[in-house]
């Protein structure tokens, strides 16, 4: 064999591209391609990318690590509301904590290799079913495609840009000192209240959950507040 060096650098690697490499179990050579080591990278997280794991759809109705269940092979993927996942994900890496801490946001689905397949949900609960397995309780949103058995889906924390920040908008029509408001954003927003006249009006904002919060003011008006 002739030296390294002596070979031309090859800057535009393909999938089906080789190199020479030693087996870890049994210490053999053995070639290794391109797109063998990239679905490795991936599958095993190698390559961190925040807020994403990685699992793998199985069609028996306990995941080990590294697998989810409950989707049947060839259904459609948008419907979806309950899928049981494994703590451990691809990578090795438990995932209670996270999941536990964005119960109530968005979360991307997608097959890896084919982000045509994919779905966009709200994550309503994450509760233990038995040793070692979770069930996430879903709202879907939007989606797209099939479920695939066997096959390895990116789950990211996901909001799509073009929503922005939720708002809402409360129109207090009657003249009043106290203005009980119920919204949807889940969460205690900022407030701003203008009376009808557009100017801005200072009170006192009591949050009562976060869906509820009642505005009292020294004086009666009617106008709108805005919460984000």
């Amino acid at each position: 064999m002739a030296r390294i060096s002596s070979y031309v650098f090859d800057a535009n690697v393909t999938d089906k591209d080789a190199w020479i490499g030693t087996e870890a179990g049994n210490r053999q050579t053995k070639q290794f391609t391109a797109e063998a080591v990239a679905n490795y990278l991936n599958i095993k997280g190698k390559i961190s990318i925040s807020a994403q794991m990685v699992f793998k759809l199985v069609g028996i109705p306990s995941p080990a690590a590294g697998e989810f269940s409950g989707p049947a092979d060839g259904s459609a993927i948008a419907p979806t509301v309950s899928i049981d996942v494994s703590t451990i994900d691809a990578g090795g890496a438990n995932t209670v904590a996270f999941l536990t801490y964005i119960v109530g946001n968005n979360i991307l689905i997608s097959e890896q290799n084919d982000i045509d397949k994919f779905g966009h949900f709200t994550i309503v609960s994450y509760t233990n079913k038995v040793a070692g397995v979770y069930t996430l309780v879903l709202t879907p949103i939007a989606g797209n495609g099939t479920f695939d058995v066997n096959k390895f889906y990116d789950f990211a924390v996901f909001t799509l840009s073009s929503a922005g920040t939720p708002t809402f908008e409360f129109d207090q029509a009657a003249a009043a000192t106290t203005w009980d408001i119920t919204h949807n954003l889940g969460k205690f927003p900022s407030i701003t209240v203008i009376d009808t006249g557009n100017t801005v009006v200072t009170g006192e904002y009591n949050y009562v959950s976060n869906i509820r919060v009642i505005l009292t003011f020294s004086a009666a008006f009617a106008g709108k507040a805005y919460l984000n």
